[in-house]
């Protein structure tokens, strides 16, 4: 017999869309995780995951491989798979080093940007300002994730963006903290809007300094709900 739904689950039933179903029930999964609905140690019932995405156990199975090769889950003996739980060192170690490859990130993108990838960038930073008193905490989290992906594609190195999504998957399980800080929200845009500025001003050195000290303040309100 099929276990009652938790209530306050997001939707997470997957378009069937061109895109290949598997990538959209792990980012239904992933953002579920991100926006606390599935808290850190929570188990996922591989029984509930297919009711609340609406697609087979096999999609799910792949899906939940595909987190535990990023760090995001793990499975354990008896449980199965689980949302990790990260200790402050290592919640320390993994801000440290997304500090260091943002501001890289940065720096690359003021040197290597098309004047296309700027004004995609500004696009996406106002759309992130837009939603900034929005009720839908998702939809908050994925116009932000954009503004990432251009980032990362006008840095113009592969090796850099695929080590930052990785560690940005693993950092999605304190994703929840800043999402629900007050006011952070219109704190976070003020800051990458001063980051943008100095993109459009080709000042490298600038723009990784500011990345560097966004991600910092991000880290300092994570970094407190696990002390």
């Amino acid at each position: 017999m099929s276990q009652p739904l938790p209530s306050n689950l997001p939707d997470m039933r997957v378009e069937r869309v061109a895109a290949p179903l598997r990538h959209s029930v792990t980012e239904n999964i992933r953002h579920a995780i991100a926006l606390g609905h599935f808290q850190p140690g929570a188990r996922l019932p591989e029984r509930l995951l297919c009711e609340i995405t609406g697609v087979s156990r096999t999609l799910v199975r792949e899906a939940l491989r595909q987190l535990e090769s990023e760090g995001l889950i793990e499975v354990v003996p008896h449980r199965g798979p689980v949302v990790v739980k990260l200790t402050r060192k290592e919640a320390s170690d993994l801000y440290r080093v997304r500090t260091e490859l943002e501001g890289l990130a940065a720096e690359l993108f003021a040197e290597n940007a098309t004047d296309l990838d700027l004004t995609r960038l500004q696009t996406a930073l106002d759309a992130l300002r837009a939603q900034a008193h929005s009720n839908d905490p998702l939809e908050r989290l994925k116009t932000k994730n954009a503004f990432y992906e251009i980032l990362i594609s006008g840095a113009g190195n592969t090796t850099l963006g695929d080590s930052l999504r990785m560690l940005n998957s693993r950092v999605t399980v304190l994703r929840a903290t800043s999402l629900g800080a007050e006011g952070r929200t219109e704190q976070s845009a003020r800051e990458l809007q001063e980051l943008v500025d100095a993109l459009h001003r080709r000042d490298a050195k600038d723009a990784r300094r500011l990345a560097v000290e966004h991600v910092r303040k991000a880290a300092s309100i994570a970094l407190r709900t696990l002390e």
